[in-house]
């Protein structure tokens, strides 16, 4: 199965990266860039408000972006009425700061929480999960 991903990240270098990582795995169908997290809110907005179940399988978000942070991002899509159930999201950072971490596992939507760079083994054993309904 293939899936698609949701990147939510400002830096060019690491969407650009982490889409030809994530390609290579050959268990991805689509990539969805977006530069901070209001492109991402609106984005998800017109899909919940057309009741389109085509969300991402995965999300990845960083935490330090301009116009809408993750943080920010997170208080706003948890409120969120999605026709689907919210996929898999991971905070992933440069950030190594154990109280980024901590806050990270407040919101009931984060999985988990990734330092960047992110290995490609590592991209692909969360990729394999979702077909094993994790």
């Amino acid at each position: 199965m293939k899936y698609t991903v949701c990147l939510i990240d400002d830096d060019p270098i690491y969407q650009f990266t982490a889409r030809k990582i994530l390609e290579s795995t050959d268990l991805v169908k689509e990539v969805h860039s977006f530069n901070n997290g209001a492109e991402a809110l609106v984005h998800f907005e017109k899909l919940a408000g057309a009741g389109k179940k085509d969300f991402p399988d995965i999300i990845f978000l960083d935490i330090n972006m301009p116009v809408l942070d993750g943080w920010e991002f997170l208080t706003s899509y948890e409120k969120m009425q999605l026709p689907v159930v919210s996929p898999p999201l991971y905070m992933v950072s440069s950030s190594i700061n154990e109280a980024d971490i901590q806050h990270s596992a407040t919101f009931h939507t984060v999985t988990g929480y990734l330092v960047k760079p992110v290995p490609k083994t590592r991209y692909r054993e969360l990729l394999e999960a979702l077909g094993n309904g994790h």
